[in-house]
């Protein structure tokens, strides 16, 4: 199939869109992992392509924690299991509105 002007120009476009993206893309990366130094970034070389923006070459020192403390999670969110309402009365994030009318009818 013969590549059209159209095609060409819209993997352009998108091309450009992920060069202006990429840092904002590399800081949610870092804060969902919550990870601020690049040593411990080569784990995720592995997984994604990563690129530094140029704003943020100083490097920023922080505190590892131990492993220790990292592997203590906790839950300390209760919830009712007929209600599915928390302790602050919340709904479950993933529950909409009409979920939890249809809950309360019951």
């Amino acid at each position: 199939m013969a590549k059209s002007l159209l095609s060409k120009w819209k993997r352009k476009m998108r091309a450009e869109k992920r060069k202006k993206n990429a840092p904002k893309e590399l800081s949610r990366l870092k804060s969902i992992l919550k990870v601020d130094t690049d040593v411990l970034m080569k784990d995720v070389h592995e997984i994604a392509t990563v690129v530094v923006p140029k704003h943020s070459e100083e490097k920023t020192q922080s505190v590892v924690k131990d492993d220790k403390d990292d592997m203590k999670m906790e839950t300390d969110i209760k919830r009712n299991k007929k209600t599915l309402l928390d302790q602050h009365g919340q709904y479950p994030i993933w529950m909409n509105q009409r979920q939890r009318k249809r809950l309360k009818a019951k």
